[in-house]
């Protein structure tokens, strides 16, 4: 069974570490330049700041995913959006290799939606390219939609960042 809880601060390094092992074998599929703009933002501490929810998810005791959550208040990408968002952002969903397929992303993006519900929003969008195939075909199943106003290329190398948003 997977849990979905608020991470502490002591997990910090670890869910780091974790999400920079999730999104590794994207490397190859991409510009060096363009993975160490990814591997910046991966590793920063950018969700540390007030108005950002860290939340893992757990089976058996063992943390196997983790996402931000950042309020529309938070320029999660200041500099490289047109446009301002009045919605929460979802950031840095990572699932251990081992945990794929278990439902556990599914599960961080649920309480994401609930979060975001309780705090009176009626969406949630995020961000993500063409490389993350299987995180792609996800959103599109769970119902965002593409929202291509709010696309970015942070390295100038071809590689379009995708805005999707979900309404609720």
């Amino acid at each position: 069974m997977v849990i979905i809880r608020d991470a502490v601060e002591d997990e910090l390094s670890n869910i780091r570490e974790q999400r920079l092992a999730a999104y590794n074998e994207h490397a190859p599929k991409i510009p060096d330049e363009h993975w160490k703009v990814l591997k910046q933002s991966i590793l920063s501490d950018r969700d540390l700041q007030p108005g950002v929810e860290r939340m893992v998810a757990e089976i058996d005791g063992e943390i196997v995913g983790s996402v931000a959550l950042f309020s529309p208040e938070i320029k999660a990408y200041e500099g490289l959006l047109e446009g301002e968002l009045d919605y929460p952002e979802l950031r840095m969903l990572a699932i251990s290799p081992q945990a794929r397929g278990k439902g556990v992303a599914t599960a961080l993006i649920n309480e994401c939606i609930q979060r975001a519900k309780t705090k009176g929003f009626s969406s949630m969008g995020l961000h993500t390219a063409d490389f993350m195939e299987n995180a792609i075909k996800l959103y599109d199943r769970l119902g965002f939609e593409r929202l291509p106003q709010f696309d970015f290329e942070p390295t100038n190398d071809g590689i379009v960042v995708k805005a999707f948003r979900i309404t609720f």
